[in-house]
């Protein structure tokens, strides 16, 4: 049977459950036998961050019956400005189990499922199984490709979110017969091509919006009330507060949702989460050279004065947090300004975690600079290992 038939409703509300949900069981659109359907859902959210957070406690409040988590994170200072369902004292803990102890104490009748691990190809199927639908929570295109191609090899709707900067996007995948979203995005972009939320900042109540839009469609989707955003993406502009859609085709031709599927298992993709894509190798497959932030402190101490310190991070990341006579010329803006730098001088280059530095020297060699040296793990691991008085962002 359908989980989402109208016609499906086979738990039962207590005393306290119909007191608890009455203001909501008075819409006629959702009414008891919506609450029931609610109650019998089983939801699972693909990260519990800033996404994850405000759909989890809006899904608790109103009666999700049992939620799912998967999270491999703990929570960090970072994170309190978004990611509401954590809190200062549970900073180190691991998400999973910080949101389930809110989960809990907001509604005793949600049962919580949690998987502390990293979302993968090897678990995906397993979880999957286990609930109606899935909703994305994630910060990364690769997860992504991997939700939506484990949803539809499970025959689950999602409910996909994406942030950045101001600017948030929700639609649902695989609906009823529905595009999917490798009809929107086919392939993943390029590593590194996008800028991650590390490097481009997110405005911290973005991800509450765009959250409680999922938790909105999921709702939807569950009660079987509404029109879903399947085939809709909808897009918030924080900055001009204006809301616009696009629609999305279904795409005879989709490797996933077309008429000939051809793929039939999970293909994972590599990329880190939420941070610059951090390699060591150059674009002609050399090694770069690089130094640690330890041994950088070091030359600092002897008093060296015969190498120079580049810092291609963003004018506001410099504004939070710098090194010591380093020097500012940000990423995007390296090819106008690039000249001054000096070639007769060891030029160590370092952004916040040596993703963008490494990028920074990928073009700098194309300008006829042998002469550089990457700060691995950048100045947020000479924050971790070096000088903690250097916040951390």
């Amino acid at each position: 049977m359908d989980r989402f038939s109208v016609n499906f409703c086979p738990m039962e509300l207590n005393h306290d459950e119909i007191q608890r949900y009455g203001r909501q069981v008075l819409l006629p659109e959702i009414g008891l036998d919506g609450q029931k359907k609610l109650k019998d859902a089983r939801v699972l959210l693909v990260g519990v961050g800033g996404l994850g957070s405000p759909a989890a406690i809006y899904l608790t409040t109103m009666g999700v019956g049992t939620i799912g988590l998967i999270d491999a994170d703990k929570v960090e200072l970072s994170n309190l400005h978004r990611q509401v369902i954590h809190f200062s004292d549970d900073i180190g803990k691991p998400k999973v189990m910080s949101a389930k102890e809110k989960i809990s104490q907001l509604n005793p009748h949600v049962r919580v499922m949690t998987y502390e691990a990293r979302f993968n190809a090897e678990n995906a199927m397993n979880i999957f199984k286990e609930f109606d639908l899935i909703i994305d929570g994630t910060d990364n295109f690769p997860a992504r490709y991997l939700i939506n191609d484990a949803a539809l090899l499970s025959d689950k709707p999602f409910v996909f979110g994406g942030i950045f900067r101001f600017e948030g996007q929700c639609s649902v995948f695989g609906f009823k017969g529905g595009p999917c979203y490798r009809c929107f995005f086919e392939q993943p972009p390029y590593p590194g091509s996008v800028p991650s939320c590390a490097e481009a900042g997110v405005m911290g109540v973005l991800p509450g919006i765009i959250g409680l839009l999922q938790a909105n469609e999921a709702v939807k989707i569950i009660c079987g009330i509404g029109e879903p955003l399947s085939g809709r993406l909808l897009i918030f502009d924080g900055l001009a507060m204006r809301f616009r859609e696009i629609k999305i085709k279904k795409n005879p031709a989709c490797p996933m949702c077309g008429a000939h599927r051809t793929i039939d298992r999970l293909v994972e993709y590599t990329a880190p989460v939420c941070v610059a894509p951090v390699s060591s190798v150059d674009g002609a497959g050399k090694k770069s050279a690089e130094i640690s932030v330890r041994e950088l402190s070091r030359l600092f101490k002897q008093g060296r004065k015969d190498f120079f310190i580049l810092d291609v991070r963003n004018q506001s990341e410099w504004q939070m947090a710098r090194l010591p006579g380093a020097v500012l010329k940000p990423l995007n803006l390296l090819e106008k300004n690039y000249q001054d730098i000096p070639k007769d001088r060891t030029v160590y280059v370092h952004c916040q975690k040596g993703g963008r530095s490494q990028k920074a020297i990928e073009f700098l060699k194309t300008k006829g600079f042998n002469n550089l040296v990457n700060v691995r793990g950048g100045i947020d691991a000479w924050s971790l290992e070096v000088d903690p008085t250097v916040p951390r962002y």
